[in-house]
């Protein structure tokens, strides 16, 4: 009997995002579910299920806030409910999302957390709304927080030489972590390089297959945001950090299930996202103390070099895997900024 086809990083959390939305959908009034099967056709599931927790939240909130409610079970409450709540009522329980309890934990929303929970509940509302099974909606009246753009973080050029040669080195390692280091430095080298090399987020990273890298064109096979593939090329310092970790990977036997995978941990297991993050941050934080270094923050520091070699904001829009070029001109104004105030020092009027 030929064995069942395994399937890729991307298709197997598909799968589980898949499996936790129904467990979700099982908690919720069953008029959610033909929400979500409307939006099915442009939302990835990952989508679809942030969107169904955070819905889960504001019942959750007006099952314990509203008397009318308090008495009933959520997954009982009508589609009615919806013209029964107000402007008001979604204000309020923003409000409440700065900070509440649950299981026993503080749990706080800052601006951009609250304008993601509003945006759930808009394109909730707006769905009943326009098949006109409701008459009434006033998540479009709530006004968006207003968000303050973030100072962009990132390394600097020294910097990155310092966290390779880190890596390479593992000179500020803690004795336990020297241990580690041995087994896995030349994986860690070509991850990083890898991850500041081409800008690509840590999910299209985790993700990648032996078969998705090509030396014949130096690109590797991504899968974005969306689930459309993409090629992003490499220059020769990630080649060679790749390459010889190639070498290596050939001698390890990779867990059943995991054949395919390109960066492995430990466990000969596909390397998780949250392995990645625990070690940009173990070495990231002997290169600098003052910043806050994630592998998204990699990915900006690989976004404004870019940007300040070429100027070209569409470029940098195209290699990171911006559908919109306004997104990427929002982090990147700063940069814009500062070539405009050198531009000042260019023309001068009496020579």
């Amino acid at each position: 009997m030929a064995a069942a086809k395994q399937n890729n990083y991307h298709d197997e959390q598909n799968k589980q995002n898949i499996l936790k939305m129904r467990a979700v959908l099982e908690t919720l009034p069953p008029f959610c579910k033909t929400f979500f099967r409307g939006i099915e056709e442009y939302t990835s599931a990952r989508t679809r299920l942030a969107y169904a927790y955070d819905i889960r939240l504001f019942f959750e909130y007006i099952h314990e806030q509203n008397a009318l409610y308090a008495k009933m079970d959520i997954r009982d409450f009508p589609l009615s409910i919806l013209d029964q709540l107000t402007r008001l009522d979604i204000e309020e329980y923003l409000e409440y999302m700065s900070l509440y309890q649950k299981d026993g934990r503080d749990i706080t929303n800052d601006e951009r957390g609250k304008s993601r929970k509003l945006a759930a509940l808009r394109s909730f509302y707006n769905y009943f709304y326009r098949s006109e099974m409701i008459e009434t909606n006033p998540a479009a009246l709530v006004s968006m927080p207003k968000l303050h753009e973030k100072e962009i973080i990132r390394l600097e050029p020294n910097e990155v030489a310092i966290l390779l040669n880190q890596v390479e080195d593992g000179t500020k390692l803690t004795k336990k972590e020297l241990e580690y280091h041995k087994k896995t430095k030349i994986r860690d080298v070509a991850l990083l390089t890898l991850l500041l090399g081409t800008g690509i987020r840590v999910s299209e990273c985790v993700g990648l297959d032996l078969n998705d890298v090509n030396f014949d064109v130096c690109g590797i096979k991504i899968r974005r945001k969306g689930g459309y593939e993409a090629i992003v090329y490499f220059g020769d310092e990630v080649e060679t950090a790749l390459l010889d970790y190639l070498e290596e990977r050939q001698h390890i036997i990779p867990g059943e299930g995991h054949e395919d995978a390109l960066f492995l941990s430990l466990q000969n297991r596909r390397i998780t996202v949250r392995s990645v993050e625990n070690l940009v941050k173990k070495y990231s934080s002997r290169v600098t103390t003052l910043k806050k270094i994630t592998p998204h923050k990699l990915r900006s520091t690989y976004g404004t070099a870019l940007y300040q070699e070429t100027g070209d904001i569409y470029l940098v829009a195209d290699v990171l895997g911006h559908k919109d070029v306004n997104t990427t001109r929002k982090h990147y104004a700063a940069q814009a900024d500062e070539r405009r105030r050198r531009a000042a020092q260019y023309v001068h009027l009496r020579k």
